[in-house]
């Protein structure tokens, strides 16, 4: 399970994402990805209340503590490292959380258009 190359969708070194919760297929802060990661969790998000309840509607409960798992579930602001094609989805009801662009990796851009993530982000001036 080699890990791909850590860089963001702007071929930079990918920024850390979140470690409070630690998120990323990894559990390493960032959203780094690799072949076995089917879900490709490679969008950095910041969640909304909004999202958070769309994704619970949708199947994926997010917000839920599962101590199990080590998880605390998300707050309002927290960043995650959301599966690229989730986030689209979440584009196309019109409930996409904010991303972070330096903290994305570049394998999103396999699913999410560059203009798309662009319009959503938090990290532009």
């Amino acid at each position: 399970m080699a890990m791909d190359k850590s860089v963001n969708v702007f071929g930079e070194p990918l920024v850390t994402c979140g470690d409070n919760p630690n998120t990323g297929y990894y559990r390493d802060g960032k959203c780094n990805t690799c072949s076995d990661d089917i879900g490709s969790h490679t969008v950095c998000i910041e969640a909304s209340s909004e999202f958070l309840d769309y994704s619970r509607l949708r199947g994926n409960d997010l917000s839920t503590p599962m101590p199990e798992f080590d998880f605390p579930g998300l707050q309002p602001g927290d960043s995650w490292c959301l599966c690229a094609a989730r986030w689209l989805q979440a584009q196309e009801q019109g409930m996409a959380p904010k991303v972070h662009l330096m903290r994305t990796h570049i394998k999103a851009l396999e699913i999410v258009p560059m203009p798309l993530l662009k319009k959503y982000a938090v990290d532009l001036n």
